[in-house]
């Protein structure tokens, strides 16, 4: 949890008086804790993605500044509920996917597109490495229309700067439901003590 820097401020002043020193607050007890409440609010968006295996991906974003939270799950597919099992298939539509929160005054949505962008290979076509199947395809889903502009201008720039040998096979889509998956996938690499995903 963010912790706001103005926790336990004292909001009382000192007026010089004809008669001496007296203490008078500078605003009602009913302000202050309106204000303090305001400082403590933060603001979060979600943005989510789809790079091959969610293990790897989410260790990748859990490194970013301004990443509040994130979570790994399913999404994209045609079943309500899917469990690993039905997700490893490849019959169900899901894509492994990483759920990200952030505060987007500390971190933008462009530079979590970059961080997608050069954390897997987004021109291979349902696959990463040795991974194969629909549920490992490369997308950005998208919550709002300034994250589908941005998404579809990153992909575009990628294109037209030749940045990779073979085209980009990202698909971008509007995020519908997502399945946060079992509890044992969730920080998988963290909780096993393992490497994680070194940002490009």
């Amino acid at each position: 949890m963010i912790r706001s820097p103005y926790t336990g401020r004292i909001g009382m002043f000192v007026t010089i008086a004809l008669l001496g020193f007296v203490p008078v607050s500078a605003e009602s007890a009913a302000a202050r804790g309106a204000r303090t409440k305001m400082e403590r609010t933060t603001t979060v968006e979600k943005a989510t993605f789809a790079a091959g295996c969610f293990w790897g991906v989410e260790a990748a974003f859990r490194q970013i500044k301004g990443v509040v939270s994130t979570q790994v799950g399913y999404t994209g597919g045609r079943t309500t509920n899917p469990s690993y099992e039905d997700v490893c298939t490849d019959g169900t539509g899901h894509a492994e996917a990483v759920e990200v929160t952030y505060d987007p005054a500390r971190v933008r949505y462009e530079d979590l597109l970059h961080v997608f962008w050069t954390n897997h290979d987004p021109t291979t076509v349902n696959r990463q490495g040795p991974d194969v199947g629909e549920q490992y395809r490369s997308a950005i889903f998208f919550h709002s229309p300034a994250q589908e502009a941005a998404a579809k201008a990153s992909k575009a720039r990628l294109e037209a700067e030749h940045r990779f040998k073979r085209p980009i096979a990202t698909q971008i889509l509007a995020a519908g439901p997502f399945y946060r998956a079992e509890e044992y996938h969730q920080q998988y690499l963290e909780k096993r003590g393992l490497s994680v995903c070194h940002i490009k």
